[in-house]
Order: C-alpha cells, then sequence, then structure tokens
C-alpha cells in the first residue's frame, strides 16, 4: 500500500483554487503576489510559482505583465464545471468542495473486444473491467461513464472502491502515477441511457469524452466514454506561447 504525500506546490494549489471557488478573493483585484503568498504558505518563491503554474494551466487565473495575478471570471461559474483539455484528474478533484456520488450500474471481468484490447494496448486473452456508472454532483445526474479498465494492472478493484474515486485509489493505494490522457470530444444524440439517468431529453445533446488515460509507465489502463449533461460542464483550452 503506497502512503504517497502530495507535493507541497499541490496542496497549496488546492488551497488557493478553493478559495477561488468560494469568492474569498476579489474578481477584479490582483491576488497577493508570490513573496507574499510564499510567506502565507511559509515556502519558497519557486515552490509558489509552481503552485500558481498549476492554476494558470487550470484557466482560473492570468497574468497582466506589470500588474499582477487575476481570477478569470469564468472561475466564479459555479453552476458548471470546468473541465481542462490537457488535465487528467478525474471528477472527484474538479469539482472542489461539492458533494459527489457514483452509482454503479454495471460491473464486471469479461475480455476485451478488438477495439478495446487495441486501445489498451492488451491481448484479447487479457481479461478487462467493465464499468458504467453514473456521477452525481450536488445530487443531480451530471455524467454516465462506461469505462474499461486492465484488470491485471488495476488489480483489486471492487464497487465499494467504484462508489468513491478510482482514481484516487490507483494513486494512494496501488502507488501508480497518472500522466497523460488522449481525449476525442464530440457532440452526439441522447441514447436511453442518457434518457433514463441523466434525465435527458430527446432534444438535449450530450458531450461524449472518448478517452485513453495512461500510467507513467507508459501504459494505457483506462478506455472509457463518458456523456456528460451539456449544460453542466465547460470544457476549455489552454494554450501557451512561449
Amino acid at each position: 500500500m503506497s502512503t504517497k504525500k502530495k507535493p507541497k506546490y499541490e496542496s497549496i494549489a488546492d488551497e488557493i483554487r478553493h478559495r477561488i471557488h468560494e469568492q474569498a478573493y476579489e474578481l477584479e483585484t490582483p491576488l497577493p503576489d508570490e513573496i507574499q503568498l510564499a510567506e502565507e504558505f511559509g515556502v519558497s518563491r519557486m515552490t509558489m510559482k509552481r503552485a500558481l503554474e498549476i492554476l494558470v494551466m487550470e484557466g482560473l487565473i492570468y497574468r497582466k505583465r506589470g500588474k499582477g495575478t487575476f481570477i478569470l471570471p469564468a472561475s466564479f461559474q459555479k453552476e458548471r464545471i470546468n473541465i481542462i483539455s490537457k488535465e487528467t484528474r478525474g471528477l472527484t478533484q474538479v469539482i472542489g468542495d461539492r458533494s459527489l456520488r457514483s452509482e454503479v450500474l454495471d460491473f464486471e471481468v469479461k475480455f476485451p473486444t478488438q477495439e478495446v484490447a487495441d486501445h489498451l494496448m492488451i491481448e484479447l486473452t487479457e481479461p478487462v473491467y467493465e464499468i458504467r456508472r453514473v456521477r452525481y454532483v450536488d445530487e443531480e445526474p451530471y455524467v454516465i461513464e462506461l469505462t474499461y479498465m486492465v484488470a491485471n494492472l488495476i488489480t483489486g478493484l471492487s464497487r465499494k472502491i467504484l462508489e468513491k474515486s478510482v482514481y484516487s485509489y490507483i494513486q494512494e493505494e496501488l502507488g501508480y502515477t497518472i500522466t497523460s490522457s488522449h481525449k476525442m470530444i464530440r457532440a452526439d444524440k441522447p441514447d436511453e441511457y442518457d434518457q433514463r439517468y441523466l434525465k435527458n431529453d430527446l432534444t438535449d445533446p450530450i458531450i461524449e469524452v472518448e478517452q485513453v488515460v495512461y500510467l507513467s509507465n507508459g501504459k494505457p489502463f483506462e478506455y472509457s466514454f463518458a456523456r456528460h449533461r451539456y449544460d453542466k460542464f465547460v470544457f476549455s483550452s489552454v494554450n501557451i506561447v512561449r
């Protein structure tokens, strides 16, 4: 069992993210500078710089040359969850302090189809978990997920874990590091699951995210389809020119 501790700069980023969501900082006023924040948190300026860079990459804050660091107005739109195109965090980490509940609809071990095996880079004889979950945020249905995971890699998965955070289990209990993902985002019409569990009307579009997620050793461990309610998510892309 791994007891890997989160880096200090990530913990600081979590705290500042929480403050932004709770509107602890004024929207039109620059944040305290790196030196002030470093003194407050008792860390070096370099550590604070890394913490703020995380929030810049997430699209929560931005820098104005000579004027300071400011909060993006979209950060205060609490009714929608903002997903950054480059991030590989799970929904548990993205929603902040809001409550999250997962309802497991299907959970079984089976042999993969050719398509699933190709995406996970495994043989047809290697078993996978097939998981279907509905994720509720503040008791509202937000997303329904169909996920395939390599059973011999993500060992010990259970319904109890699926009702909480799979990514936390993978990183904290199995000791793996999740480093990257390849995503394809598309619009789709609602299917019977969307209508039944997400309460979508036939005319409501669905945002589907198909993705393959990788560990630090380069191995893909997840191939999934997450179907999001169109009115509950915003997908952002961050491009930095250096």
